[in-house]
């Protein structure tokens, strides 16, 4: 099969010929129809997270399963599924507490691939390696939908949704008449935003530096936008929530000054919720005493906190009823020859999610 493979840090990916095994126990195999671009493949493949070469990235898809391994009783072939990165076992302390993006007992990054090439192994990236033209995943990782969602919206479900909307309703779980402050108004940010929406926030401050992804953070339920590099965003949180503060900031972007500055945002006990994801090494710091005395919270947010096997059916619902919007996330479609120009528009910052269609 065709796979975009990283063979260097930082160079473009290569078109190549890849083996695929068959589905093993518990495995399925998936003919991918759309995989959206998210940054953390972008992170991955510019090297920002370390791991081994040559690797296929690639983890927010959709497809029709064309082959299940034995013990598989949830999916069978000609299913329409989304797959992700998420594999669980759903018995160990995170996934018992809903936190199955950290399941502490499954499947390592890069556990044994089933990718290869003339023998040698290939990496499987972000267990998912999904920048191909099939995939074998653990049965966990997919899950069934509607036939009727069309795939190229269907796999922003798989990580861009759930990683916004759910950092808002699983993670924070954020009460109706919370003031709330999105730093980051891409593919993730806008999610955030449209979560708050849903959950019924007074007020949603979104804040970037692209006019036209404010402009979009509008379109999803903000009703207010701020660009930090004309004016000050502390300044403009305090005066909109009274002198007070949010109530909830989530930051999703991985910048440094995005964190450092998300402190500042907060109300008396209210909370940063931490989604974007840094380069390794980079570190923050806040004020301690501040932080205690006011009651203050720091809450790390993988993959929305989502139990997929719930969450992204109910997100189907949503968008099938006009309250989710997916359609309007996607800016342009590429085949996969084309996957470095449209990884280059991600980085320049003229994408909300470019997608991968086969």
């Amino acid at each position: 099969m065709k796979a975009a493979v990283c063979h260097e840090f930082g160079q473009p990916l290569a078109i190549e010929e890849v083996d695929l095994a068959a589905p093993a126990a518990g495995e399925v195999r998936v003919d991918i129809k759309a995989c959206a671009i998210c940054h953390s493949d972008i992170h991955f493949a510019e090297g920002a997270w370390g791991g081994v070469l040559p690797a296929v990235y690639g983890h927010e898809a959709a497809g029709v399963v064309s082959a299940v391994g034995d013990g598989v009783q949830h999916l069978a072939p000609g299913d329409h599924v989304v797959v992700t990165l998420v594999r669980s076992c759903g018995r160990c302390p995170c996934c018992e507490q809903g936190y199955y993006g950290s399941c502490e007992t499954q499947f390592p990054l890069d556990a044994a691939s089933p990718l290869s090439s003339n023998g040698a192994p290939v990496t499987h990236g972000l267990r998912t390696g999904a920048f191909a033209e099939q995939v074998v995943v653990e049965a966990s990782q997919a899950v069934a939908i509607d036939r009727d969602v069309p795939m190229d919206s269907a796999s922003l479900l798989a990580c861009g949704v759930i990683t916004g909307l759910g950092a808002v309703t699983n993670t924070a779980k954020v009460p109706a008449g919370a003031n709330v402050v999105v730093i980051g108004s891409g593919g993730v940010g806008l999610n955030a935003v449209q979560g708050a929406r849903l959950c019924g926030a007074r007020l949603i401050v979104a804040a970037d530096l692209a006019a036209d992804k404010l402009e979009a953070a509008l379109d999803f339920g903000a009703t207010h936008t701020v660009n930090p590099g004309q004016d000050d965003l502390r300044k403009t949180v305090k005066k909109l929530t009274g002198g007070r503060g949010a109530d909830y900031v989530f930051v999703t972007v991985g910048a440094k000054v995005a964190v450092d500055q998300s402190y500042d945002l907060l109300a008396p006990g209210g909370a940063v919720v931490l989604v974007g994801m840094p380069a390794v090494g980079v570190k923050s710091e806040f004020e301690i005493l501040t932080l205690a005395n006011d009651t203050k919270r720091i809450l790390g947010s993988k993959m929305g906190s989502s139990n997929i096997h719930v969450d992204i059916q109910h997100l189907v619902d949503l968008y099938k009823q006009g309250r989710l919007k997916l359609d309007e996330l996607i800016t342009e479609r590429y085949p996969l020859e084309r996957i470095n120009e449209a990884i280059a528009a991600v980085n320049r910052g003229e994408a909300l999610r470019n997608v991968i269609v086969f």
